[in-house]
């Protein structure tokens, strides 16, 4: 009997294409294995638990999305940033219908607090991010912010802005950007 070979990467790989072909609900163990022509316990040698493997998965999507290794170069200003956002959004959505909306509610519905975790990192990431682009943008004027409306704040309100807009599959960043044109520029 020939075995097969398979990295965690792989796994993730296929997983994500398992996702784009079939949605997120065909996600389990033994359809991943499947489609890496392995067994059930050589997903096992890799993720301690359906959970594991589920928001590693999650994780691998989201990086998938949000992370373009064509993009190098720091965002210039803010409005740019949030555009590039929901550019990446779109990309997601069409990649993997239904994801966004569908693991959410799976990981509220079921103890999954390992992907949980990792949603929440990735979330923290962009909002980071957006915090930098916010302070690097050479466009905000002198007294955009205040003790009580702060740069994290105004992050964090852009992030719950753009988590809306996904759920709602609005991919369209003009008001969000009229939004910080009026507030900072």
């Amino acid at each position: 009997m020939k075995s097969v070979v398979i990295s965690r990467d792989d796994i993730l790989s296929i997983s994500r294409d398992l996702i784009r072909r079939q949605g997120w609900s065909a996600i389990n163990i033994r359809s991943v294995a499947a489609a890496c022509g392995v067994s059930v316990g050589s997903i096992y040698n890799y993720f301690e638990s359906k959970a594991d493997l589920l928001g590693a998965i999650v994780a691998s999507v989201w990086h998938e999305i949000f992370h373009d290794p064509e993009i190098t170069a720091d965002f210039s200003d803010t409005q740019t940033c949030i555009a590039w956002i929901y550019k990446r959004m779109e990309y997601g959505c069409q990649q993997y219908p239904g994801f966004f909306t569908l693991h959410s509610l799976s990981f509220m519905q079921e103890d999954k607090e390992a992907g949980k975790v990792q949603m929440q990192q990735i979330w923290r990431h962009i909002t980071h991010r957006l915090l930098s682009v916010l302070r690097q943008d050479t466009k905000v004027r002198p007294n955009a912010f205040s003790e009580q409306f702060t740069a994290e704040k105004l992050a964090d309100v852009l992030f719950s802005l753009i988590l809306s807009a996904l759920l709602r599959q609005d991919y369209d960043s003009t008001a969000i950007q009229e939004i910080v044109r009026r507030t900072l520029y």
